[in-house]
């Protein structure tokens, strides 16, 4: 019990604030122990993590994540995860969370339209593989917790490896029971462990938590957050002695846990922790949580980037994360859950190819080593120029894909944000817009919530775009540029960038700082609402 006692004693010092880190995006210093891999890139690489790649980590933990969307930034662009809803019971209450209501056009975690057992995940674990070859990942998140189902979850573990062992093996958790678990999740081969961590000082976790269900009775207040933290810090390092790699989910609740949140990098650092995922709070009212009946308010685009980029040089970071429903299947951003029902899959003729699958993840690799060499070309052109070279801008991205500008601009539900610089074009996040063309048309009335998502961004790279709302950007200050299309993302961030330069080193523009983007707070998307 030392090692959980000697975590409860952390200090609740906060190590920068919101209002000095919003215009600073001030790095961390932190300590050199821990950290997951441990590895720094060289020249021109990133440390390992969600942007990583092979040069940047021990090979066998690139094999662990090369293909894992939630693991890979890169790998998102082109593998698809899969949940299947066997957990439902919870141990905990979180103040974000209410897992009565479903829409099938709503996103967000604890959402399910169809409770499984092991025997139909699995069944339809097999069915989703056989169809789509990309999908690489099987994970338990809900609709409550992974481990408050222990035999559920990994009954569906067992059964699935005996069909399809070459499909990765996730479960996502709150931590409270995860030391008691921490033999099985090695026995069933499962290499990667999410756990939401939103504090490491109970003062802050009481505000977060109502309550924990603990050695058989109801734990309130400031004692349910220390038992839920200690028992949280507990299991990240036991996994990290295994050589499990470890995700830290953590909500961002403006006023609650923001600043708090550079503390909380720094803790799972010092344990082991391979990335940490920072998300916005989604805060609406129809939700039914208590934040969203009470008031409480999401982070704007660049509160939550601010943050984020306050721990960078702490825990590697991911920035791509969608928040995805209990039951959500395909690439992230996309859900293709509604075309394997049960019922459905009873009509279907399963044929589970392991050849095929490989074959095709094959061609995937091809692809990938492509766009590194497109990137790379970019980037000599970039760093060769001899303009500004400490400019930065984020640029928003339609794709439905591929890691390709190759999505109208109308068809979008998401856009992936890039941070583009002189050395770099990095991925920074995304975000969720209602569709704009609905039945063919655009809807007009769509084009300011829009507009508002991505103002924050000096352009917009676009397969295609309308007169209007091309036209509507531009008065916004946004370009939207069509001459990239299909090409690869990072590639046709640096080339629009390098001439977003040249053109004002010729002084035919100047440029401006552009102001701050609107998080949807809400889960729905434009469909539902219609």
């Amino acid at each position: 019990m030392s090692t959980s006692t000697a975590a409860g004693s952390l200090p609740a010092k906060t190590y920068v604030s919101i209002g000095a880190i919003k215009p600073l995006g001030a790095k961390l210093d932190v300590p050199e122990a821990g950290g997951g891999c441990g590895t720094s890139g060289g020249e021109g690489k990133a440390s390992c993590g969600s942007s990583g790649g092979p040069g940047d980590m021990p090979p066998e933990i690139w094999e662990k994540v090369k293909n894992h969307p939630c693991y890979s930034e890169e790998a998102h662009h082109h593998y698809a995860r899969m949940h299947v809803a066997v957990a439902p019971a919870c141990n905990i209450q979180c103040n974000y969370c209410n897992r009565k209501y479903d829409c099938s056009n709503e996103s967000r975690p604890g959402v399910v339209s169809q409770k499984l057992t092991p025997e139909q995940a699995v069944k339809k674990v097999v069915a989703v593989a056989s169809e789509i070859p990309q999908m690489t990942v099987l994970g338990v998140a809900g609709p409550g917790d992974s481990l408050a189902n222990p035999q559920k979850t990994f009954e569906t573990f067992r059964l699935l490896q005996a069909q399809a062992p070459d499909i990765k093996l996730c479960i996502s958790t709150n931590g409270l029971a995860l030391p008691d678990y921490v033999d099985e999740i090695c026995q069933y081969n499962v290499d990667h462990v999410t756990i939401t961590i939103n504090m490491v000082d109970p003062a802050v976790g009481q505000k977060i938590y109502p309550w924990i269900f603990w050695n058989h009775r109801r734990v309130t207040g400031y004692e349910a957050a220390k038992i839920l933290h200690e028992r949280q810090m507990l299991g990240l390092a036991m996994l990290t002695a295994r050589g499990v790699l470890t995700k830290i989910n953590s909500v961002l609740i403006p006023g609650i846990n923001d600043e708090h949140l550079m503390e909380v990098n720094r803790e799972v650092k010092k344990r082991g922790a391979f990335l940490h995922n920072i998300m916005p709070l989604i805060s609406e009212a129809e939700h039914g949580t208590h934040f969203g009946l009470t008031g409480q308010r999401g982070p704007t685009a660049q509160e939550l980037k601010a943050v984020q980029d306050a721990c960078a040089g702490g825990a590697n970071l991911m920035r791509h994360c969608r928040q995805c429903r209990a039951d959500a299947v395909g690439l992230l951003g996309e859900d293709r859950s509604e075309e394997f029902t049960l019922d459905k899959i009873d009509a279907m003729e399963v044929v589970y190819d392991l050849d095929k699958r490989r074959a095709y993840q094959e061609k995937v690799e091809v692809e990938r080593q492509a766009q590194h060499a497109a990137k790379h070309e970019a980037l000599a052109a970039s760093t060769a120029m001899d303009v500004d070279h400490d400019m930065k801008v984020l640029v928003a991205v339609a794709t439905k894909g591929g890691g390709r500008v190759n999505e109208h601009f109308g068809h979008v539900t998401e856009f992936q944000i890039f941070e583009v610089s002189a050395a770099e074009a990095l991925f920074v996040g995304h975000r969720r817009v209602d569709l704009y063309c609905q039945g063919g048309h655009g809807d007009d009335e769509q084009l300011p919530s829009v507009v508002k998502a991505i103002n924050d961004c000096h352009a917009v790279l676009v397969a295609k775009i309308g007169a209007c709302p091309r036209d509507e950007l531009r008065q916004a200050g946004i370009e939207p540029v069509e001459q990239f299309s299909g090409e690869f993302i990072e590639k046709a961030a640096l080339d629009w960038f390098n001439g977003y330069r040249a053109r004002i080193a010729a002084g035919e523009m100047t440029h401006q700082d552009r102001g701050d983007a609107q998080i949807r707070q809400g889960a729905f998307t434009g469909l539902a609402a219609a």
